[in-house]
């Protein structure tokens, strides 16, 4: 049975699904069989594979009591697979609540699909919401993404807080697979300077890897493409390529 990766953080545009995306591509891309699930209502993680909506099983429909194995589709990366999102998600808000087990309700589906791939990779919304918990509960390992600015410290605290409530309560096993700095851009000391802090609190978690402020990272999606097919030369596709290294190396 393969690791489950959870990418999370409540904070918007730090580079979520560019690393879920990227990362799962670079190992399906090595031999590695690799599921994708899309959890965020505004499905980027499905548009960035070149996917769109459908009316087939979607992730909406594990949440609604669907087979999650009914909901995985081939794409055109091989050993890559998708459960692709729909804005649909966006209701689970208000539905879930009331349900029994809401919060375990991705990794009772989860059972049954984990067993037959490598790497499993859970793309969540920008928030610590019901969808971002149930990640983190179905989850072995989370990616944290960090945003070389000032106030993407602040919300690393609360969520590291978060992962270790969780570990408590709901997931003893979920253990913090490393920080990811994200949209580092050497020509500004704001930027060394955030690094330098993350890296002096946790200096075990830290990935090496350090992803830049690159153009061509932030065209891939809207060509419906991962970065080591859009541009496989540029800064950013070595990057992933080398996070996609050290998540081997630290398994």
């Amino acid at each position: 049975m393969g690791k489950t990766y959870v990418v999370a953080n409540q904070k918007g545009g730090v580079g979520k699904t560019t690393t879920c995306v990227n990362t799962a591509v670079c190992l399906a891309e090595a031999g590695a069989t690799v599921l994708l699930i899309d959890i965020d209502p505004q499905c980027n993680a499905t548009h960035g594979l070149g996917m769109h909506e459908t009316a087939g099983p979607n992730s909406y429909d594990i949440f609604s009591g669907g087979d999650a194995p009914a909901a995985i589709i081939s794409t055109s990366i091989q050993n890559l697979y998708l459960i692709p999102s729909t804005r649909d998600l966006a209701g689970t808000s208000v539905e879930l609540p009331g349900r029994d087990r809401r919060e375990f309700i991705l990794a009772d589906a989860l059972l049954p699909v984990a067993v037959n791939f490598d790497y499993v990779f859970i793309d969540c919304p920008p928030s610590l919401g019901l969808l971002t918990l149930n990640a983190l509960v179905a989850a072995d390992r989370i990616i944290v993404p960090v945003q070389c600015e000032y106030y993407a410290l602040e919300g690393l605290g609360q969520l590291m807080q978060t992962v270790e409530m969780i570990r408590a309560g709901l997931n003893p096993r979920l253990e913090v697979a490393g920080l990811l700095m994200t949209m580092y851009d050497p020509r500004t000391r704001l930027s060394t300077q955030v690094v330098q802090e993350v890296r002096s609190h946790f200096p075990e978690l830290t990935y090496r890897t350090i992803i830049p402020r690159n153009v061509r990272l932030s065209e891939a999606p809207s060509f419906g493409m991962p970065i080591s097919h859009y541009d496989p030369t540029c800064a950013g596709s070595d990057a992933y390529f080398d996070l996609a290294t050290e998540v081997v190396e630290r398994e």
